[in-house]
């Protein structure tokens, strides 16, 4: 199916590498024209070198400064003429139990996730009113739905997330664009593989991500791939998912219970 996506510019925070970067790669597949950024200019500069596209954009920027989020969005569309959809994908987890978490903790996890969504809206909304299928997808994690103790403050600031989410696709619904979200569970990256050598189990990776897929309680005995992820994101950039907006998908294999 044709998603209707070629020639559309699609602006990907955190697109460097793991699930943003698959996204980058798969909407450039589908002929989009895609900015991204992130804080580490060179693991930027290597995503570029690897996608060698005249069709992507990339700039250095920290989505918790309001300037310069608004000065790669202008970026973005001086390059491109204009934006018609916006990843958020920007952000991480931080391992911290109640009885560990400090006030600082707590303050940051919840800028960071808040930044991540309200700076790149604030700077990307002008152009989006201007398109004719604008689209914003939040990348969440099904922490937001299944706390994580362990993870409280995430668990905490990812479930306010979905709930701003949500506000949003009702709010900006007048202005033609859609909202929605993608909740992600266990995704193999490079930590999963940095654990798996810190375990120093003598297991093979497979059989040591299935013994953890098991204990997390994921249905598909996996864990899942960034690409996984990243074409629900895609599907519902497309002009194609019109009548969806306010909702969110899980892809998550079927875990059943919190996952970390």
């Amino acid at each position: 199916m044709d998603l209707g996506l070629a020639d559309r510019t699609i602006w990907v925070t955190g697109g460097s590498s793991g699930v943003g970067l698959a996204t980058v790669r798969a909407l450039l597949a589908e002929g989009a024209r895609v900015a991204t950024c992130g804080r580490d200019a060179g693991r930027l500069a290597r995503a570029a070198a690897d996608l060698d596209s005249d069709r992507l954009l990339t700039g250095v920027c920290d989505i918790r400064d309001a300037g310069s989020v608004h000065a790669f969005a202008r970026r973005t569309a001086e390059t491109f003429g204009g934006l018609d959809g916006l990843v958020n994908n920007a952000g991480q987890s931080r391992m911290k139990g109640l009885d560990e978490a400090t006030a600082e903790d707590w303050r940051d996890e919840l800028e960071l996730k808040f930044s991540g969504v309200l700076h790149p809206l604030d700077a990307a909304r002008p152009y989006l009113k201007a398109s004719d299928a604008a689209s914003i997808v939040t990348v969440n994690a099904v922490l937001a739905k299944q706390p994580e103790p362990r993870l409280i403050t995430t668990s905490a600031a990812r479930a306010g997330l979905l709930n701003l989410a949500t506000s949003l696709a009702a709010v900006l619904a007048p202005d033609g664009i859609r909202v929605n979200s993608v909740c992600l569970g266990l995704i193999d990256t490079g930590q999963w593989a940095r654990r798996h050598a810190a375990a120093d189990s003598g297991m093979t990776y497979e059989d040591w991500q299935a013994e953890l897929a098991a204990d997390r309680g994921i249905a598909l005995g996996r864990l899942g791939r960034a690409e996984e992820v990243a074409y629900p994101i895609v599907a519902l950039l497309s002009p194609r998912a019109s009548y969806i907006t306010g909702t969110s998908i899980d892809v998550c294999g079927g875990v059943g219970r919190g996952i970390l």
